[in-house]
């Protein structure tokens, strides 16, 4: 009787404490999902269209780094799809509803972005020189609240690429260049274009369009004033519609070489640059310092170190051209 009248305290002394442990347990863990636990908003401004997948790379470096959608951070996309002019709206809506950071996504994006806000962070992804643009005062130091991933690395890209060209296409002598000029960074590009051609004795004709209701003009003045090949300046209007400008270009039976290997897998000839997939993933990390606390000011901007050549030999072989096997052994994909 003794034993059994001292096992009841005892149990339901086990249980209170039990209870008291759990309970405490449980505002701890509450306490902790509350100082942790703000979802951070982020912003996605693209001049490009969803369809481009770009934004699909960048989330997938965050969740590399463990932010996922829906747990700890919450994305706001807004793609232009190529009408530019609809960038200033688009990051205005951002600023308005506060999110944290802003990814911008390339220069026209990134330019929208920094007139929209001086405070909100914003990480630039393929933006095509920031110094030249204004946009950060140094690659080392941005200052101000951007930073980033800039898309070149000025006119070594531009004279390799023109390079490649003539060992593909040793008897070329006059290049059409495309340029888009709603582009600020195009003039840039231009400038860096016709210093890489007179070092290797190319002449250029220089074309530009706004918008693919012009490439109609583009294709017209290569036909009536002759050039051997096109070079298409790395533009988001000339992602946005590669299909339309490698079926022109192969229908003039014209050379076509470009700076992001997305015009070359819809049937452009070559091109020369960074992997703009592999850049966006890159941006991630920018991101995630920030998110975590660090100044966008604080962060170098960085420049991309791997450029790759990409050879499609099926529009080789309809164009009739027989590419130099040395150039495909230094190409980094042959699309057969």
């Amino acid at each position: 009787m003794t034993i059994q009248q001292g096992r009841g305290p005892t149990r339901a002394f086990i249980w209170l404490w039990m209870a008291v442990l759990l309970g405490g347990i449980a505002l701890a863990q509450t306490a902790g999902a509350k100082s942790a636990g703000k979802i951070k908003r982020i912003g996605y401004l693209s001049s490009n269209s969803r369809a481009s997948g770009f934004h699909e790379s960048f989330q997938e470096g965050l969740r590399e780094l463990g932010w996922i959608a829906g747990q700890n951070i919450e994305m706001q996309y807004r793609f232009a799809d190529g009408k530019t002019e609809r960038l200033p709206q688009m990051a205005a809506e951002l600023v308005r509803l506060r999110v944290d950071l802003i990814v911008a996504q390339p220069t026209t994006a990134a330019l929208a972005a920094r007139n929209a806000t001086s405070t909100i962070p914003i990480v630039m992804v393929n933006v095509g020189d920031p110094v030249r643009l204004g946009l950060v005062d140094s690659l080392a130091h941005p200052g101000g609240n951007l930073t980033g991933v800039a898309y070149g690395v000025g006119l070594d890209s531009i004279v390799k690429a023109l390079e490649l060209l003539k060992v593909a296409v040793p008897g070329v002598r006059r290049v059409a260049v495309l340029s888009n000029p709603a582009n600020p960074n195009q003039a840039h590009a231009i400038e860096d274009v016709a210093a890489a051609a007179q070092s290797l004795g190319l002449r250029l004709l220089l074309l530009e369009a706004r918008d693919p209701d012009e490439f109609d003009g583009v294709f017209a003045a290569i036909a009536r004033d002759g050039a051997d090949a096109l070079f298409v300046v790395v533009e988001s209007l000339f992602i946005q519609h590669r299909a339309q400008l490698a079926e022109r270009a192969l229908k003039q039976r014209l050379v076509s070489v470009y700076g992001a290997r997305e015009n070359v897998e819809a049937g452009g000839l070559m091109s020369y640059g960074p992997r703009l997939t592999q850049t966006s993933r890159r941006a991630a990390s920018f991101a995630d310092r920030i998110l975590k606390g660090m100044k966008p000011a604080d962060l170098p901007v960085e420049q991309p170190t791997k450029f790759e050549l990409v050879v499609n030999l099926r529009t080789a072989r309809a164009l009739g051209l027989s590419i130099p096997q040395s150039l495909l052994l230094r190409a980094d994909h042959v699309i057969e």
